[in-house]
């Protein structure tokens, strides 16, 4: 399997070198030069490795797919040591609730912070410690997060020999639980910057150094943002161990619906439905930030500024500028490299938008790739929140909540619809005890982690800045 540039760089390269790099040298994402087909008899045998062996062992066949220069045995090792009830609370992983007739959710937030970034993260930072003592090398993660990235990344990383993670998050913009999980850590190769502005302006830092060739190379920057194709090819594992959990036989179809900012959770579906997974519908939800839902809708991607960006009850979801969003208008556009540069380069550079509208292309949106979309604001958040606890005693978080409110837009008779769960609700809680009027339960472990001394630097929305600490960093 070789891997190829959304922009249309072709050099073929292997997952391990992308592993480490990030965006491509061209400025694109990189996605595999091919997606594996999924026949029946495959799909039939997934679902008895699934259920007689375990999340790992399915992780460890999908991964395998995609994964060509490390040897088997230790691919399989790199698994098994990520997926453990002692990490992820459960035997299951991700297992699946029925809160009524056709609608379920699909845990996965029962990582060590609590998100479903876990499940990726927990992962990469194996192949990253793997790799690096495999070449003798050492990697500068740099990263954005809106709120849960930058946790799992940091409790994934932290301590791992030959990496230091620079980590950017919109100053003041995350709850203060998230903002306890990330500054509280005092471990030396972790390293908090509050950048004075949104979640878009840190992602738009991290693809300037990301871009900025020389400084990348000296410092051996890498990414942990779903940018990176590991995180992303990690998510589509709960996938299928969704739909296996959801249906009795392979002829079946499901829907899934995600909450969605930077289209890297769904992206991870839309994977899953191109490998041959058989899904009805990717359901796209968004909070009040609804470009996404605007595309989907119109044709229209028109990204907003920081003035434009809501600050809302579900901040992980405050988010403009969709970085993944390119790699489905690769396949969209017939995996046509030129045109996708055009489009995210040349448009979005110049006008800050595109229009697909008129495209015949477009219709495949919702046609053969199967992406439907709805919004979801701060008073469905809180109605569905208290419907939700008051008919089937469970608290979901405020990102599960826009996922559970426009899945219930988009039900079909006899199709399982699964809402990703992206979040424990403690993580949210002054939003939980405006829906409630009581607070949500909290992990021991956690008690008391907002007192917890800090380690944050706060600079300005400025890429020279980031690159400046980073260099007295590792010099």
């Amino acid at each position: 399997m070789n891997y190829l540039s959304t922009r249309g760089d072709a050099t073929p390269r292997k997952f391990c070198d992308i592993l480490l790099e990030g965006l491509a040298p061209d400025g694109g994402l990189y996605l595999p030069d091919h997606y594996p087909r999924i026949d029946a008899a495959r799909l039939a045998e997934l679902r008895r490795v699934h259920a007689g062996q375990g999340y790992a062992a399915l992780a460890f066949e999908i991964l395998s797919l995609y994964i060509d220069d490390i040897p088997a045995a230790d691919l399989k090792t790199i698994c098994d040591k990520t997926y453990t009830a002692e990490v992820f609370g459960t035997r299951e992983i991700v297992p699946l609730k029925k809160l009524e007739d056709g609608l379920y959710l699909e845990a996965l937030s029962n990582g060590p912070t609590l998100a479903f970034k876990d499940m990726a993260m927990q992962l990469l930072g194996h192949l990253f410690e793997y790799e690096l003592a495999r070449r003798g090398e050492q990697l500068n993660i740099l990263g954005a997060t809106s709120g849960d990235t930058g946790s799992a990344a940091e409790y994934a990383m932290r301590g791992k020999r030959g990496i230091r993670v620079f980590m950017l998050s919109p100053h003041g913009r995350m709850s203060p639980f998230q903002q306890a999980q990330m500054f509280s850590l005092q471990d030396p190769n972790i390293h908090n910057i509050a950048v004075e502005g949104v979640f878009d302006d840190c992602q738009d830092i991290v693809k300037a150094v990301s871009n900025d060739l020389a400084f990348k190379a000296r410092y051996k920057i890498g990414t942990v943002n779903s940018i990176n194709w590991a995180r992303l090819l990690a998510q589509v594992v709960y996938y299928f161990a969704g739909y296996f959990q959801a249906t009795q036989s392979d002829g079946e179809r499901v829907s899934f619906a995600v909450p969605s900012g930077n289209f890297g959770n769904v992206c991870a579906g839309h994977v899953a439905r191109m490998m041959g997974l058989p899904i009805d519908r990717l359901v796209v939800a968004t909070n009040e930030n609804d470009v996404l839902d605007e595309f989907f809708r119109t044709g229209v991607y028109r990204v907003r500024g920081a003035a434009d960006t809501h600050e809302t009850s579900s901040p992980s979801m405050d988010i403009s500028k969709a970085s993944n969003f390119e790699r489905f208008v690769f396949d969209l556009l017939g995996r046509d490299g030129a045109a996708t540069r055009a489009m995210f380069h040349d448009a979005l550079g110049t006008d800050g938008r595109f229009d697909l509208g008129s495209d015949a292309r477009f219709a495949d949106a919702a046609g053969r790739y199967g992406f439907i979309s709805g919004k979801s604001t701060h008073a469905d958040r809180l109605a569905t929140i208290r419907e939700v606890d008051q008919r089937h005693g469970v608290v979901i978080d405020t990102h599960t909540a826009d996922g559970v409110k426009v899945a219930r837009q988009h039900l079909r008779p006899g199709v399982p619809m699964i809402v990703l769960e992206t979040a424990l609700p403690i993580k949210f809680a002054a939003t939980i005890e405006e829906a409630l009027g009581r607070a949500p339960d909290r992990p021991a472990r956690f008690e008391g982690i907002e007192a917890l001394p800090r380690r944050v630097r706060v600079l300005p929305a400025d890429a020279a800045g980031v690159k400046a600490l980073v260099a007295r960093e590792c010099e």
